[in-house]
């Protein structure tokens, strides 16, 4: 109980420092938080964070962003992130939008934007824009939180990113257009957001068809969590490269090392990078390149398919995901009756490039 009464009198603390405005007893309980929430429960976590979600529901964004990312890692101790999660989304996605209004609005007085993550130029931005705020029909207290949202985005939309690496908070995410819209507008100058941006395009047990066209093999098989094609191109070489007369695909399968960087390991560019294994090729005959990601990855007849040919140079790369924290699967459902394969591979195109 004493774990209890401390993350419950540290939540109390922020509480009235918010109430009065007191930075200095605000920072104050957000150190004590930190150094509480470890330490209980996971039920008294859930607590804490019901409690905080109406604070942040309602704090000023200049104010609340270190709450949010607080609050956004406290949901791992919890046993329910969906306490948190709408909240957090919402304020992130208003902070972007009042960004985007933000730069719209300096650019067209001012030209060139200030840099979101230099303090230093909050007082200055401050004393240009908000100051001069009347002479554009605004009023300073509406210029003064498109300023704040401008320096503190990154910090309402790290949380979101954070948990968005986890598959349940993927499958909850609220308001996803509105969220969409508000990061396209704001990818390019906040980077939390464009590292968001590629989140919502994870794709989550989706199903793929696989064809190895040498051997005229294929494979059903269902990814989730995979971060771009360079992940899924390790992944699937680590899934389907092994002893043909176990229906599997000839090449050199990588290492272990290559695979850990790709999935769960901590060491995410292992020495000597990561080799390619052979092509990707799609249903049209268009190369699947690296740099894309699995939705990007054309369907036909309802299904995302990938073709496997030799690789056509030799390529490496030096990481293996590109989100740390995202666990990818890559699972091999099954491999495909001899003609349902031959189906498959006289549906698909040659490679346009030989």
């Amino acid at each position: 109980m004493l774990f209890k009464a401390d993350l419950g009198k540290r939540v109390d603390n922020l509480v009235g420092a918010v109430d009065g405005r007191d930075d200095k007893r605000f920072f104050a309980a957000l150190r004590g938080i930190v150094g509480a929430t470890p330490k209980a429960r996971p039920d008294e976590v859930d607590a804490a964070l019901a409690r905080l979600t109406s604070v942040l529901a309602e704090i000023p964004l200049g104010m609340g962003g270190d709450l949010a990312q607080i609050a956004g890692s406290m949901a791992d101790y919890g046993t329910d992130a969906a306490v948190v999660v709408p909240t957090l989304v919402r304020r992130a996605t208003t902070a972007m939008e009042q960004a985007a209004r933000f730069a719209e609005l300096y650019g067209a007085a001012f030209g060139d934007l200030p840099n979101p993550d230099d303090a230093e130029q909050i007082g200055p931005t401050i004393e240009r824009f908000v100051e001069t705020a009347p002479n554009r029909g605004m009023a300073q207290p509406d210029a003064y939180n498109l300023v704040q949202a401008w320096f503190s985005g990154g910090k309402w939309v790290q949380p979101v990113l954070y948990l968005s690496q986890r598959k349940d908070v993927r499958a909850m995410l609220p308001e996803r257009p509105r969220l969409t819209a508000a990061i396209d507008t704001t990818r390019e100058h906040i980077g939390t957001a464009h590292w968001l941006y590629g989140l919502l395009l994870v794709l989550d047990d989706e199903p793929l068809v696989v064809l190895h066209r040498a051997t005229r093999r294929g494979y059903r098989v269902t990814i989730s969590g995979i971060g771009d094609n360079f992940q899924l191109h390790t992944l699937l070489a680590a899934a389907l490269i092994g002893d043909e007369a176990q229906g599997l695909v000839p090449g050199q399968r990588p290492s272990a090392a290559e695979i850990a960087a790709a999935s769960d390991g901590e060491d995410l560019t292992p020495a000597g990078g990561i080799r390619g294994n052979f092509n990707l090729v799609d249903a049209h005959g268009e190369w699947i390149w690296n740099e894309g990601r699995p939705a990007d990855i054309p369907k036909l007849e309802g299904k995302r398919v990938v073709v496997i040919d030799p690789p056509p140079y030799p390529r490496s790369w030096n990481a293996g995901r590109p989100y740390p924290l995202m666990r990818p699967t890559v699972t091999v459902d099954g491999m495909l009756p001899a003609d349902e394969a031959a189906h498959w591979l006289d549906l698909v195109k040659p490679s346009q490039r030989g």
